[in-house]
Parts: C-alpha cells; structure tokens; sequence
C-alpha cells in the first residue's frame, strides 16, 4: 500500500529552506536546549528553518481561509491563533524542539506573538493519581484531566482572551497550586505534550466527542528508536542527579546520594515499568496521525522527515 508521507533525507529537506534566514545564534541555542541534549546551528539550519518556512507558508494560507470564511459570513472575528502540537515520547526531546521552533516563529518579519503551552499542566494532582491509584501511571492518557484540557483549547481557538493553563513543576512533580499561564489572544500555539495525538474514549467506552487534535492546524511527532529513547532518559536522570535531585525539595532527592549503578538500575526500571509502556501502548501508536514525523537518529539529530502528503 502506498505511503500517505513524503520521504526526505537530510539534505533533500534542507534544500527547501530556500532563503529562509537564521535567526538563532549560539548564544540563543544554549538558552533553549534542555539537560544533556544539544543542537547544532547546523541541525537548525538543515531541520527547523525548512520547517519555519513550511510553517510559514500554511500559516499565510490559513489565514487567508479564515478571512474568506468572514466575507463568506459577513462578520468579522477575533483572529484565531494557528495552533501546532508537538507530540512524541518522554526524553525524545519534544521540550528542546519546542523552544527553538517557537524562538523560530517569534522571530519572522512580521514578529507573531508565540506562546508554548505543554500539556504537563493537565495532568491530575498528585493526590487525585494516588487516590485512583494511578500515581505509577503518570503520563499515561487517564492520568489528564482531559476536560479541562479541551476547554482550554476552545478557549484558546475561539480567541477568548486571558486563557489560564495550570502550571507543572518537574522539580516538586507536580500541579502548582494556584500558578497559571495566560495565554491571551497570540497568533500562533504550540501545544506539546506525550498524548496530544491520542484520540482516547469518553465514558462507558464511546469514542469521545472531541479530541485535543482536533484544535491542531499542524500536528508534528518526534521519532526515534525506542533503545535510542531509553538511552537518553538515563543518562538526563543521571545528569538530574547532580542538578535538580539535589535539592532537598525535589520529589526525586532521594535518588541524588545513590551511586552511579543503583541509579541506572532505577531510571531503567522506571522506563521498563512505565516510561516504555506508555511509548509502546499508548503514544507511538498515534505517529502516523500526524502531519509531519522527525525521525531522530544517535545524538539526537533527525535522519529522516516524513511529510503527510494526503
């Protein structure tokens, strides 16, 4: 059967970054890139600028739509926000991609206001895991308050002004009470998170009326190896272990006096027990939903890009 994607290696994708300029120094990269993961200028330039100019284009073209639909109605509406979510596995490097594409898009002549949400905000808290005895399910699709999380995305469509998003800390590993993000009315959302792709069930089994995608102009997945992911996850909890583990107020302090080998025997049994399952079961089953697929290689650097071509 024929593929629904366009294949490109890398040099044939970055041939169709055209003129589109680098706007991104090193200075800026080294404020973007998470723990024990680093992109090159070159990786900018051969993977994101094509894709900013990509983006670009659709962004033009929906907006256009948008105005053909006001004439059509005779009305005019708040500006809707172009929305594109980011999906793909823990430790793949979604939070990384996420920064550099947004200082990407901030960054265009016509300076759009770009805000980053991640869907970490809606996760239950804690107590409420531990009450439905899901704490050890974290990430996991019921392990979000997907209710409030669709709310939020009509709002944010709708063009609703000052719309609040809950705020995750990765450090107490959990909701902050009473911390919000507002989002207020940008011209583009990009909305990472591990399940974003996932259509899920409603209740009694039904199939849900509404999906977290179904506010997504563009959706993109990051792809790699799954030996390739676990590799990362321990060696950033590793790295973890001499900065934010050692913080008595960390949830995972305790993991900051161990040696080196009790804490890779850790990181790997929580990949096998959770982190794994959950890529297997429940997010990579979702690759093939999105509109474009970036296929890392060792180093995390993309090997291949897939286009959705139909």
């Amino acid at each position: 059967m024929a593929s629904p994607y366009l294949d490109f290696d890398r040099g044939s994708w970055a041939a169709l970054r055209a003129a589109t300029p680098l706007t991104l120094g090193e200075a800026d990269l080294a404020e973007l890139q998470g723990l024990n993961e680093r992109v090159s200028i070159e990786e900018v330039e051969t993977i994101y600028l094509p894709l900013s100019r990509l983006l670009n284009l659709h962004i033009s073209a929906t907006q256009t739509l948008h105005k053909a639909t006001d004439t059509f109605l005779g009305s005019l509406h708040a500006p809707t926000p172009y929305v594109i979510g980011v999906a793909g596995s823990v430790a793949v490097g979604k939070s990384t991609f996420a920064r550099i594409l947004k200082a990407l898009l901030a960054r265009w002549p016509d300076h759009p206001r770009v805000d980053l949400v991640t869907t970490d905000g809606f996760l239950l808290p804690n107590r409420e895991l531990e009450t439905r005895g899901l704490l050890d399910r974290k990430g996991f699709p019921n392990s979000y308050d997907v209710r409030k999380l669709v709310q939020f995305m009509v709002d944010v469509k709708d063009g609703t002004s000052a719309v609040h998003a809950p705020v995750y800390s990765h450090q107490a590993y959990d909701i902050v009470p009473g911390e919000f993000q507002v989002v207020d009315r940008p011209d583009i959302v990009i909305v990472e998170g591990l399940n974003v792709l996932q259509t899920g069930e409603g209740q009694g089994g039904r199939p849900a009326r509404m999906f977290v995608s179904d506010f997504f102009d563009f959706s993109i997945y990051m792809d790699a190896p799954e030996e390739e992911i676990e590799a990362w996850y321990v060696a950033r909890f590793q790295a973890l272990r001499e900065t934010v583990f050692q913080d008595p107020r960390s949830y995972f302090h305790r993991y900051a006096s161990v040696s080196d080998a009790v804490a890779e025997q850790t990181a790997r049994e929580i990949w096998r027990s959770i982190n794994g399952v959950n890529l297997r079961d429940n997010i990579f089953p979702t690759r093939d939903r999105a509109r474009l697929v970036l296929e890392k290689g060792p180093a995390h650097a993309v090997q291949r890009i897939r286009l959705r071509n139909v």
